[in-house]
């Protein structure tokens, strides 16, 4: 049986929207180990940033209410540093159940939660989702998140008042609040980047 243009084209889109979530899965796995929901919907937007497309528009290809022409087929190769034509070649690999679903599959649970490299390190799932949502908060508004994490946790992360030779006066409540979370800082490791 022979197929025409139209067949082509089809399956032409279908390859192209394959390769794209192929490239995003390979994009999650480079960034981030444990992904979940929360994790994987700023992965969205940052792999449409890589990209140079808006995110709804990355949703609207995922969604198959747009397909990626020639022009974007190209850019998506260059920014992933992909060879001319790979999105037009078949790739095998990954399962049609993650490019039926419009998405990408979450990895399997494991059954034993990898040890923390730290102490501070989130331990599972749980934890690593409220460090997600406390940096989402405190990238959108800083100095918000600031104040009201401080005011939540003043009393954990505050160190306890060493004797002071004399009184001093109080300092205005900004002030404060910023010495407060600066000195909460001092005694926490940071984050390490996922590689």
């Amino acid at each position: 049986m022979q197929t025409g243009p139209a067949d082509r084209a089809k399956d032409l889109a279908q390859l192209r929207l394959e390769n794209a979530l192929a490239l995003f899965e390979e994009f999650v796995r480079a960034t981030a180990r444990h992904a979940d929901a929360a994790t994987l919907r700023g992965l969205e937007r940052r792999f449409a940033e890589r990209v140079q497309i808006q995110p709804s528009y990355w949703s609207q290809i995922k969604g198959r209410s747009r397909q990626i022409g020639e022009r974007l087929a190209r850019q998506f190769e260059q920014l992933c540093h992909k060879p001319a034509g790979w999105m037009d070649q078949p790739h095998g690999g990954k399962s049609g159940a993650a490019a039926a679903a419009g998405g990408l599959a979450l990895p399997a649970r494991s059954p034993v939660p990898p040890e923390p490299t730290s102490e501070s390190a989130p331990r599972d799932d749980d934890e690593r989702f409220i460090v997600g949502l406390v940096l989402t908060y405190y990238r959108r508004h800083p100095q918000r998140a600031r104040t009201r994490l401080l005011d939540l946790l003043g009393e954990v992360l505050a160190p306890a008042p060493s004797p002071a030779p004399k009184a001093a006066p109080l300092a205005p409540a900004a002030e404060e609040a910023h010495e407060l979370w600066l000195r909460s800082q001092a005694g926490v490791a940071p984050l390490k980047r996922k590689k």
